[in-house]
């Protein structure tokens, strides 16, 4: 039989598997690169060489589809870009030179409008609920916290301004009821109630014009959107009147003014997730190839445009082209120097571009007047670009080509005269007048905590919002999860444990009733000095036998003692007695301090406290405070040896006692000698002194700790002044441990 057919067939079937191996290693080659060509992006990106950036992600895309959040950091570079070169012209400085500023209590920190229909964060401050329906305030401005959008207006803030503003709280109402009316999709409705608002104060309802801008663009009533958020940038630039002329750019097909806006917009206000993801769309649009035949043209110069990888390589051969490792070198090297001068001639016709204004007046000309969309689109979608030419494209968009570097301004370049606009001179000629509040509308009891029917102090409002004390609010929360007055579920509210201060109720209270409220914080002040003391009503924890150095840890659940922990931690005392209980007193007459070491509060409101035992203590007279036990004690200390034989004979009764607890311990069944470390941790080491501490050695108490008898006899040792007595009482207790078989 001849095996010249099966030499074939193996030889075949080794050329297919090699075959295979290489295609995979193609496919896993370019993975790889395209891994490391967006990993140069992000790091060019980082280190702000914006020019090579745009290269590096224009080629990334080549090689695999590039998604918009992949080019957070890319988007981050342009920012720091543009906010530099408008640092340079002053583009924006008149602009943003009043954001952050606030300096009326009644004014949104947000779009420095009237504080209408005010909700109050779990951070504290408030905002009007124009600014939070618009779901685009992410964090709050003055403390970055999170934004959940769920909470409620603030009841008493509301009742107040409605009372001391009435029309402009009417005003901030039908604003907010044009939001709801486009959240409904009734645009026509909005528009209409939106100009009724504008008429009413034309000059100041920047709010209005916003939510009608929204309302025309729904309507593709585009110019006018633009005009109404022309005046709102004229009259008070903040970040959202930058991002709804972005919008109406963008839809209008104004792609290049549309990105300049959306830069503005975050130049004002970083923290605006809602431009940035725009942004990035808008980028990746700009930079990701339509066309398979641009995809090829571009992954053969991607050797030059990065040349840490021109010996690698770059291109996934088709299965019909497999070419051995030398032809395939040869190829490579080809295009290699094809590449090269292709780049060289691009980088050549980069300089002779002529980079464009990207005002909207300037992209009206260029195009003609009503084709400015579909010019735009042209432009920022032709597949008959390569991505040397998109890339230039992008750098010409942002100012960053070779050729001289200029800015775009918003838009409103016609009223622009050195450097500043119509509305910012506007704005430094009229000076801004805070509100304030009719004296005669002034009243002690609308600041009146309903709790405890007394001035607020540290007012904290709930996410229904109703507002009490902290203080109050959280012993209601030790007894159910429930608001006290309108009983809506408060679980998650108690699960965060932040009863952050109202500051704008804290404020008013402050300035409006300074004497009062210094009175009540006089009040405040002694009722948490009584507290502190630690020899009179000592909050007792009335539950198991606690000894000096030993550890305890408590899980706290009950109302009254959730409360006396919390009063420990607030007061920076961080302890409380502990006894047994005794069914005449209440409680025995002796005890042990527990220091707390740490608190570890669950979502329900009932905590694990993690304490160690202190100092031993006598109680003098018992009493009763909010539901728990309270006691002026004076504290226990050993007396002290100073006869040198005494102690010599007290050191030998010691060493005496420790050895022989360490036999009774390791001859423990090994279940009770794991579950003795696993609670109370290894036995203390032997002392050196004895008498070091007023409690004497911590082995003693260790050892009264663990071993099996009695509280009641554990109490007359705690109670014992006498290191003697105590040594001869655990030698007992150990001689007797030991004489019981099986132990």
């Amino acid at each position: 039989m001849s095996l010249q057919p099966q030499v074939e067939d193996a030889a075949e079937e080794r050329s297919a598997f090699f075959i295979g191996a290489a295609e995979s290693d193609s496919g896993l080659f370019e993975e790889n690169h395209y891994q490391l060509i967006l990993q140069k992006a992000n790091a060019l990106a980082s280190d702000n060489c914006l020019k090579e950036a745009i290269d590096c992600f224009t080629v990334a895309m080549q090689y695999g589809p590039v998604r918009p959040e992949q080019l957070s950091t890319f988007v981050d570079c342009i920012l720091r870009n543009f906010k530099s070169k408008a640092a340079e012209s002053d583009t924006l400085s008149d602009r943003s030179r009043d954001v952050g500023n606030r300096d009326d209590l009644f004014d949104c920190p947000n779009c420095r409008s009237f504080l209408g229909e005010p909700v109050t964060l779990a951070c504290g401050h408030t905002y009007c609920k124009c600014c939070l329906q618009r779901r685009l305030l992410p964090k709050c401005k003055l403390c970055t916290e999170g934004v959940r959008g769920e909470e409620k207006a603030n009841v008493i803030l509301s009742g107040l301004l409605e009372k001391w503003f009435p029309e402009e709280f009417s005003r901030s109402k039908m604003i907010c009821e044009v939001d709801t009316l486009c959240r409904k999709k009734r645009f026509q409705e909005a528009v209409s109630l939106a100009t009724d608002v504008i008429q009413h104060d034309p000059e100041t309802t920047v709010m209005a014009r916003l939510s009608r801008a929204e309302a025309y663009m729904a309507l593709k009533q585009y110019r006018l959107a633009l005009e109404d958020t022309e005046f709102c940038l004229e009259s008070s630039c903040f970040a959202e009147a930058f991002f709804r002329k972005a919008m109406v750019l963008h839809e209008m097909g104004e792609v290049d003014e549309s990105l300049q806006a959306f830069l503005q917009c975050m130049a004002v206000d970083e923290d605006f997730p809602t431009a940035k993801r725009q942004v990035e769309k808008i980028l990746c649009d700009l930079l990701s190839p339509n066309d398979e035949n641009v995809k090829v043209g571009l992954r053969e110069t991607a050797q030059n445009t990065l040349p840490h990888l021109r010996s690698k390589t770059l291109l996934a051969e088709a299965p019909s082209q497999r070419l051995s490792p030398v032809h395939r070198q040869a190829q490579h090297q080809a295009r290699a120097v094809s590449a090269h001068h292709h780049l060289d001639n691009q980088e050549k016709r980069w300089e002779s571009l002529e980079r464009p204004c990207l005002s909207r007046a300037h992209s009206l000309r260029v195009h003609g007047s009503g084709c400015g969309e579909e010019g735009l689109k042209r432009v920022c979608s032709a597949p008959q670009l390569g991505d040397q030419e998109k890339g230039s494209l992008l750098k010409r968009k942002l100012s960053v080509s070779d050729t001289e570097p200029c800015l775009v301004d918003s838009g409103s370049s016609k009223h622009k005269k050195q450097g500043m606009t119509k509305g910012s001179k506007q704005q430094a000629a009229k000076v801004k007048t805070c509100r304030s509040v009719p004296s005669d509308q002034l009243d002690l009891n609308d600041f009146e905590c309903s709790l405890c029917m007394r001035l607020f102090y540290e007012p904290a409002t709930t996410p229904c919002g109703h507002t009490f004390c902290k203080n109050c609010l959280e012993r209601c929360l030790d007894h159910t999860p429930q608001c006290p007055l309108c009983k809506e579920s408060l679980k998650e509210y108690l699960a965060c444990r932040k009863y952050n201060v109202s500051t704008v109720l804290d404020s008013l209270i402050k300035q409006y009733f300074s004497q009062e409220h210094s009175e009540r914080s006089k009040i405040h002040l002694e009722e948490e000095k009584e507290l502190s003391d630690l020899t009179k009503n000592v909050p007792i924890f009335v539950c198991t036998m606690a000894y000096p150095t030993v550890p305890c840890p408590l899980h706290v659940f009950e109302p009254r003692y959730r409360l006396m922990i919390r009063r420990c931690m607030d007061t920076g005392t961080r302890q409380f007695g502990m006894c047994i209980n005794d069914p005449q007193k209440g409680f025995v007459d002796y005890g042990c301090m527990l220091n707390i070491r740490s608190v570890h509060f669950l979502p329900d409101g009932r905590s694990v406290v993690d304490t160690i035992g202190g100092k031993r203590f006598r109680v003098l007279s018992r009493g009763m405070k909010d539901g728990y036990s309270t006691a002026d004690i004076e504290y226990l200390e050993d007396t002290r040896v100073e006869d040198s034989d005494e102690l010599q004979h007290l050191q030998e009764l010691h060493d005496e006692v420790y050895e022989q607890a360490c036999v009774w311990f390791q001859n423990l069944k090994i279940r009770f000698h794991n579950q003795i470390l696993q609670h109370f941790g290894p036995m203390p080491a032997r002392e050196s002194d004895i008498q070091a501490t007023p409690n004497g050695p911590a082995c003693c108490w260790w050892l009264l700790a663990v071993l099996p008898i009695d509280p009641r006899y554990q109490l007359s040792v705690l109670s014992m002044t006498s290191l003697k007595e105590r040594l001869e009482k655990i030698q007992h207790i150990l001689t007797y441990l030991q004489s019981i078989p099986n132990n």
